[in-house]
């Protein structure tokens, strides 16, 4: 049934939440009676129950390792129930930045409708407190290619697979505020020229758009930057009704050329508005005066960008977009007023069945949260049991063939909606950095950064991008830190020597320190890299068949990487290491 207004979907949200223990037992039970056939289930001799004690007791917590090689076979062209009673006809693609490469997960139907579901609901209460009405949305989105496995399954990225589906379309239409920009310029073949014809096609409907949309905050920010570089070329398309030569392909010329009119006019007010910009501050609200927001996600690895995208935005507020992950959705920002530095997500009830692990600090770790992996681990508890103020590892069991998959995030429990707890997502567990008994995550790794950059206020430099390897080819094995500055000129090397000092105390894991200490991790190296290095790095994940709005910067580069390794390698312009800890 299609729900149109935003007042009956809240209905239905807050219905769904009052009861969520309830929700979840029938969720998992539809799971399981659905998937009763599955090879997988069937290995662990749940025969066909669906009650969560049985599940629990016969299935085992897994991660992708676990689950790949009946992926694999899928990809291959196995349609028997591997994973799931009804075949899998296509995949999606991870953004691959995790891991180093991309990785296959299931996609059907249902994970299709949970998506319809976390849309809407977010929709609706964003909606209630910035109504859009009639207006059009400047949307940096971008398909990826669409590739057939070796058994003939489609697989692309997850937004590929979303924004390619009619039935997304169709489902949507009562809640999606029209794109500016054409079919053919999101699924255009090269990624420079649909970012070019949405910034055009965004400044040609400037009056109308109401709100400004990227799946990512780091996408945003590269729109905006290219914005500075390209806007007197935007200027002169709109001036004279031709589209750039830098425009070369067929599609995309075509549905633009479309749209494009002669407007000297338009073209004379975009004009003189850049001119009259202070360093492209407050660049959105002056050219799309009738914009009421940023929409995106905007936590933990894109944490970083929100610096340079609140520059951009000038007054207008940050609205984080919901919480999820290529292995599907976990809740909706439900609370729209919240900046992203304190962003909570309402979980679904009926989009999966969810676990959390609790995760506790051992007596001897007063570090912050997440400052380390140093944690406790115990049973996974329930949707309904968890308790504010911890933190979880967060489980998920959903329609399309993953059961009790550890989705490797953690998360506070900031409080509850009704029954069903909001979510403050904290980072990724994974380990990013360790030489020795040290582990220290991305989360480590951007607090240190962070206050290394103050130390570049003066200089009125930023640090564009980042990431981290650890270097063993000399002993002792140190962390290299790598840095994107927003000039190649300017920083001394008095405040550089500084960064890599400053960056080497602040990681504060015991193990760490000690280390250090004894020297069985070496000093830390700041190694800085010629703009646009950190381009070069997201142009070959999207060679990959990666699409920009699903790009995340890695920040930790393992030795076997050794494509990024050597785009950073050859970028690499100065070299400072740490003199801290006076060894």
């Amino acid at each position: 049934m299609t729900i149109c207004s935003s007042e009956e979907i809240i209905d239905e949200f807050e219905l769904l939440t009052r009861d969520a223990r309830r929700v979840q037992q029938d969720t998992l039970r539809k799971i399981l009676e659905l998937n009763g056939d599955a090879e997988y289930l069937n290995r662990f001799n749940l025969g066909r129950r669906t009650d969560s004690k049985s599940f629990k007791s016969c299935i085992p917590l897994c991660v992708h390792s676990d689950i790949e090689s009946y992926i694999q076979r899928i990809a291959d062209g196995d349609d028997s129930p591997v994973l799931t009673g009804k075949p899998i006809t296509s995949l999606s693609l991870s953004s691959g930045t995790t891991q180093g490469k991309p990785k296959f997960l299931p996609f059907n139907d249902e994970l299709l409708e949970s998506t319809f579901q976390i849309f809407r609901t977010s929709y609706a209460f964003r909606n209630r407190e910035y109504p859009i009405v009639n207006g059009k949305a400047l949307q940096f989105v971008y398909g990826s290619k669409q590739v057939f496995t070796q058994g003939g399954i489609l697989a692309a990225t997850a937004t590929t697979n979303l924004y390619r589906s009619q039935r997304f379309k169709e489902a949507m239409k009562d809640v999606m505020t029209q794109c500016c920009s054409p079919d053919e310029v999101i699924f255009g073949p090269d990624f420079h020229q649909s970012l070019y014809c949405h910034l055009l096609c965004g400044l040609i409907n400037s009056d109308e758009v109401q709100f400004v949309f990227s799946p990512f905050a780091h996408s945003l920010v590269h729109a905006f930057h290219s914005l500075e570089e390209v806007w007197e070329d935007l200027c002169a398309d709109i001036r004279d009704g031709v589209l750039s030569k830098r425009v070369t392909a067929p599609s995309i010329r075509q549905a633009v050329s479309k749209i494009l009119r002669p407007n000297p006019e338009l073209a004379s007010s975009i004009y003189i508005k850049c001119q009259s910009l202070s360093n492209w501050y407050g660049v959105i609200p002056t050219l799309w005066p009738n914009v009421k927001y940023i929409y995106g996600i905007m936590t933990g690895s894109m944490e970083p960008y929100l610096k340079k995208l609140r520059h951009y935005a000038g007054h207008l507020p940050l609205l984080s977009a919901d919480y999820g992950a290529s292995e599907g959705w976990v809740g909706s920002n439900i609370n729209p007023t919240l900046p992203p530095e304190e962003v909570t997500y309402a979980v679904l009830p009926n989009i999966a069945y969810f676990e959390f692990i609790p995760l506790e600090k051992p007596k001897w770790e007063e570090t912050e949260i997440c400052s380390s992996v140093h944690y406790i681990e115990s049973e996974p508890v329930g949707l309904t049991e968890v308790e504010v103020g911890k933190i979880y590892e967060v489980v998920i069991t959903n329609f399309a063939g993953l059961y009790r998959y550890r989705l490797g995030d953690i998360v506070k429990i900031a409080g509850f909606h009704n029954a069903t707890p909001e979510l403050q997502f904290i980072c990724r567990r994974s380990l990013v950095l360790s030489v020795n008994i040290d582990k220290n995550t991305e989360k480590d790794l951007q607090l240190a950064v962070e206050a290394a950059e103050k130390l570049l206020a003066a200089e009125k430099l930023e640090v564009v991008d980042f990431t981290s390897l650890v270097d063993r080819s000399s002993e002792p094995g140190h962390y290299v830190i790598f840095w994107e500055l927003s000039s190649d000129d300017g920083a001394s090397e008095d405040v550089l020597s500084g960064c890599a000092s400053c960056m080497d105390l602040a990681f504060a894991d015991a193990g760490y320190v000690g280390s250090r200490k004894t020297q069985t991790i070496g000093a830390l190296e700041l190694r800085v890299l010629r703009k646009g290095a950190f381009a070069q790095v997201m142009n070959h994940y999207l060679s990959l068949g990666g699409a920009v709005s699903q790009f995340k910067t890695p920040r930790f580069v393992s030795q076997s990487n050794s494509k990024v390794l050597q785009i950073l390698s050859r970028n690499v312009t100065r070299s400072y290491f740490s003199t801290a800890y006076g060894l």
